[in-house]
């Protein structure tokens, strides 16, 4: 998956705008797992929820994706039931060896 898949056309203003955020975070592997998940999941999140996903979407993406891929350890703060159904939009963010990876050979 490479990109919005859902139209906000149904959506209230406040997700309308988790939605775009959600899609536009500035790595792109943070567009691909926070994007997935609003996709799927914005459109039913509760209030609390849509709070705490605003502050964990406030956070800088290069804590984020280390938090996501398991290379530094998790805030406590963000020990919840919300980060960890987050986490588990995380594609496979392994680097690609073999031809494939380094193109058509000359």
């Amino acid at each position: 998956m490479t990109g919005i898949t859902r139209t906000s056309a149904d959506l209230d203003l406040r997700r309308r705008k988790i939605l775009f955020r959600a899609w536009h975070r500035g790595l792109r592997e943070m567009d691909l797992v926070f994007g997935q998940f609003a996709d799927n999941e914005l459109a039913d999140l509760p209030d609390s929820d849509l709070d705490e996903l605003e502050r964990i979407m406030a956070e800088e993406d290069n804590d984020l994706v280390k938090w996501i891929l398991g290379e530094r350890d998790l805030p406590d703060h963000f020990r919840t039931p919300l980060f960890a159904r987050i986490s588990a939009y995380r594609p496979d963010f392994e680097p690609q060896t073999g031809p494939a990876a380094t193109g058509p050979s000359a």
